[in-house]
């Protein structure tokens, strides 16, 4: 009887640290963090240190960078979560749909995405958050449309492989409809890949929303991003340049933890699929 290979040693530190950068944008700002969007005229561009309140120093007008930058890993990881959840319900349900229909209509919405690839999807959304205004279910509809395509390559090629397998063929014949295949035959099945993939389209929504906040285009002040923090801190790198490695340091960390960890697990599902499929 053959047993599932653990998780590589990589997977799990990128979860734990994952799982330690969530508590501490979540709970660290309970045990007493100053209010990040409110100014301390006493503490000026204060540099970090350890033996003060502020220990990543503060920013022009005296708002505590470690609050703020907390506050902003809150606010993107949300953005990054919910719309990377979008384009998990677009990519699956279109590539799982592409793959099982085969024939001319695969053909139809592979050229479809093939299109919308071509696209300068960002300037389209660049131009829609300029002429519309900055709206959160704009940003997040815009940049879930923006991470989907891969993804729903991915299921379509994954679908197509499913579609001649012996339980969708045994569904068939038994007179299951299309829509009841997909519902409680492909889909279930295609539904761990696509997690797994989450977390490689996870990071690229971080990536385009700091990119978007930094051009001014994310969340309404008060309120800030890793993105404006960016923003803020490339205004006062010459005098304060700790507003500008801290957000950036969290933001690089998370993007790459994202990464390996998306790696980690597809190599990790690639590995457990072999013996069952040699077994089958």
């Amino acid at each position: 009887m053959s047993t599932s290979p653990p998780l590589p040693r990589l997977v799990r530190v990128c979860l734990a640290g994952l799982a330690g950068l969530v508590l501490a944008c979540w709970l660290l700002p309970a045990l007493g963090l100053p209010d990040p969007h409110r100014p301390d005229w006493d503490w000026l561009s204060s540099a970090p240190s350890w033996t003060s309140t502020h220990w990543f120093g503060t920013d022009a007008i005296g708002r505590d960078v470690l609050a703020r930058t907390l506050a902003g890993g809150r606010l993107s990881l949300t953005i990054g979560a919910i719309a990377s959840l979008i384009a998990l319900v677009l990519g699956l349900g279109y590539g799982a749909i592409a793959g099982y229909a085969g024939g001319a209509v695969e053909r139809g919405m592979v050229r479809a995405l093939d299109v919308l690839s071509a696209l300068p999807f960002l300037l389209i959304v660049i131009l829609l958050l300029s002429l519309f205004g900055r709206s959160l279910p704009l940003l997040l509809g815009a940049i879930g449309g923006y991470v989907w395509i891969d993804l729903a390559r991915v299921m379509r090629a994954e679908a197509a492989r499913l579609r001649e397998s012996a339980f969708v063929l045994a569904a068939r014949a038994a007179g299951a409809s299309f829509s009841q295949v997909l519902r409680w035959h492909l889909l279930p099945n295609l539904l761990p890949l696509a997690l797994v993939y989450l977390g490689l389209i996870l990071p690229q929504a971080i990536l385009v929303e700091s990119f978007l906040g930094f051009l001014g285009l994310s969340v309404n002040e008060p309120s800030a991003s890793w993105g404006t923090l960016l923003y803020e801190g490339s205004q006062e790198l010459d005098s304060a340049p700790w507003t500008l490695l801290f957000p950036a340091g969290f933001l690089i960390a998370t993007l790459a933890s994202f990464q390996f960890l998306g790696d980690g697990l597809r190599d990790w599902l690639d590995v457990r699929r072999v013996p069952r499929e040699a077994a089958a």
